[in-house]
Protein backbone atom coordinates (compact mmCIF):
# COMPACT_ATOMS: atom_id res chain seq x y z
CA UNK A 1 0.00 0.00 0.00
CA UNK A 2 0.94 3.13 -0.45
CA UNK A 3 1.91 6.21 2.07
CA UNK A 4 1.93 9.21 2.79
CA UNK A 5 6.05 9.26 2.47
CA UNK A 6 5.17 7.71 -1.11
CA UNK A 7 4.11 11.00 -2.24
CA UNK A 8 6.06 13.53 -4.27
CA UNK A 9 5.24 17.15 -3.10
CA UNK A 10 5.90 19.43 -6.09
CA UNK A 11 5.54 23.60 -6.14
CA UNK A 12 1.51 24.01 -6.48
CA UNK A 13 0.67 25.61 -10.19
CA UNK A 14 -1.57 28.43 -8.48
CA UNK A 15 1.16 28.93 -5.52
CA UNK A 16 0.75 32.62 -4.68
CA UNK A 17 -2.80 32.70 -5.38
CA UNK A 18 -4.72 32.15 -1.99
CA UNK A 19 -2.94 29.99 0.03
CA UNK A 20 -1.59 27.10 -2.06
CA UNK A 21 1.59 26.06 -1.60
CA UNK A 22 2.72 21.94 -2.56
CA UNK A 23 0.70 19.79 -3.66
CA UNK A 24 0.93 15.93 -4.39
CA UNK A 25 -0.99 13.56 -7.17
CA UNK A 26 -1.04 10.05 -6.92
CA UNK A 27 -2.70 7.34 -8.85
CA UNK A 28 -3.85 3.63 -7.75
CA UNK A 29 -4.35 0.70 -9.76
CA UNK A 30 -7.86 0.97 -9.53
CA UNK A 31 -8.25 4.05 -11.29
CA UNK A 32 -8.91 6.13 -8.04
CA UNK A 33 -5.91 8.12 -6.28
CA UNK A 34 -5.59 11.35 -4.37
CA UNK A 35 -4.29 14.96 -4.34
CA UNK A 36 -2.60 16.18 -1.62
CA UNK A 37 -2.46 20.02 -0.65
CA UNK A 38 -0.48 22.12 1.36
CA UNK A 39 -1.90 25.17 2.17
CA UNK A 40 -5.13 24.62 1.43
CA UNK A 41 -7.78 24.07 4.49
CA UNK A 42 -5.22 23.07 6.96
CA UNK A 43 -3.56 24.73 9.75
CA UNK A 44 0.39 24.91 11.24
CA UNK A 45 -0.47 21.55 13.05
CA UNK A 46 -2.82 19.94 10.45
CA UNK A 47 -1.79 21.62 6.62
CA UNK A 48 -2.90 18.54 4.58
CA UNK A 49 -5.65 18.89 2.54
CA UNK A 50 -6.72 15.65 0.41
CA UNK A 51 -9.63 15.33 -2.72
CA UNK A 52 -10.13 12.04 -4.06
CA UNK A 53 -9.22 11.58 -7.83
CA UNK A 54 -11.48 8.72 -10.23
CA UNK A 55 -9.70 8.65 -13.58
CA UNK A 56 -7.30 11.80 -12.92
CA UNK A 57 -10.56 13.86 -11.79
CA UNK A 58 -12.37 14.84 -8.83
CA UNK A 59 -14.99 12.75 -7.61
CA UNK A 60 -17.64 13.60 -4.59
CA UNK A 61 -19.10 10.04 -5.06
CA UNK A 62 -17.56 7.69 -2.48
CA UNK A 63 -18.19 6.36 0.77
CA UNK A 64 -15.09 8.15 2.07
CA UNK A 65 -16.03 11.37 1.53
CA UNK A 66 -18.38 13.58 -0.70
CA UNK A 67 -16.12 16.62 -0.46
CA UNK A 68 -12.54 17.77 0.21
CA UNK A 69 -11.03 16.57 3.65
CA UNK A 70 -8.95 19.05 5.30
CA UNK A 71 -6.88 19.10 8.45
CA UNK A 72 -5.18 16.28 8.53
CA UNK A 73 -1.56 14.90 9.83
CA UNK A 74 0.35 12.85 7.75
CA UNK A 75 -0.70 9.74 8.89
CA UNK A 76 -4.64 11.23 8.94
CA UNK A 77 -3.52 11.54 4.90
CA UNK A 78 -2.07 7.80 4.90
CA UNK A 79 -5.45 6.26 6.30
CA UNK A 80 -7.36 7.97 3.81
CA UNK A 81 -4.76 6.91 1.00
CA UNK A 82 -5.29 3.41 2.23
CA UNK A 83 -9.06 3.59 1.94
CA UNK A 84 -9.10 5.00 -1.43
CA UNK A 85 -6.73 2.28 -2.50
CA UNK A 86 -9.03 -0.42 -1.28
CA UNK A 87 -12.03 1.38 -3.31
CA UNK A 88 -13.60 -1.04 -6.22
CA UNK A 89 -13.21 0.24 -9.64
CA UNK A 90 -16.33 1.02 -11.20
Amino acid sequence: MKTFKDLEFKTHPNFGIGRFQEHARMSFKNNYGVSVIIGGYGSSSKPYEVSILYNNNLTYNTHITDDVIGYLTESEVTKIMIQVQKLKDK
